[in-house]
């Protein structure tokens, strides 16, 4: 889906702000519920703003005290793919992740990514990791998988998670750009070593 121009995001039906949220994230209807409203209540300066924006409202549930919120937050996080998962909702994920199903990789690696996949959900209660994977190898990415494991913090890990949608920020009117002059979506490698 190309984004419409940012001014005319507020003015926009439910159903088009919705996909707009499902394009920048992952689709989910707890995001819809959070966020939906915000898009038509509120006019952002461009869409690295609104991606802020929403960044602040999942922090916001981070912090929150009530069950319900963490809930919420925790259902959120679980609609991002596993890393290296085929079927894949969002575009942007699914460019993202094709380096991992089919990029250069030792044997073995492939089959690792599932089983350190497996390791953090068990440890983390079922969330997923969470990671701007694009320009990185599965060999960084399961170190960084194991680093995180033995860290151990379940809080840490969720604002890691949101992070990663803040890391669109630095490349996001670039992002936007391409989306918006095009029907194909185009992911940008913002990782650096």
């Amino acid at each position: 889906m190309a984004l419409p121009s940012i001014s005319s995001v507020p003015s926009l039906p439910t159903d088009r702000r919705a996909q707009i949220l499902d394009t920048l994230f992952e689709p989910c209807t707890q995001l819809h519920t959070l966020s939906v409203s915000t898009l038509h209540g509120t006019t952002y300066s461009d869409y690295a703003a609104l991606i802020s924006a929403i960044g602040d409202q999942l922090k916001s549930l981070l912090n929150s005290s009530s069950t319900s919120d963490t809930e919420w937050l925790d259902a959120i996080l679980a609609a991002h793919p596993r890393l290296g998962e085929k079927k894949v909702d969002s575009e942007l994920s699914r460019q993202e992740q094709a380096q991992l199903q089919n990029g250069q990789g030792e044997k073995g690696e492939a089959e690792g990514l599932a089983e350190m996949n497996r390791q953090y959900e068990e440890r983390f209660n079922g969330l997923r990791y969470v990671v701007f994977v694009n320009g990185r190898s599965r060999h960084l990415i399961m170190e960084d998988m194991r680093q995180r494991i033995k860290r151990g913090n379940l809080e840490q890990e969720k604002l890691d998670a949101i992070k990663v949608g803040k890391l669109w920020i630095h490349g996001a009117s670039l992002m936007i750009a391409v989306l918006s002059d095009t029907d194909r979506p185009f992911v940008i490698s913002l990782w650096t070593e």
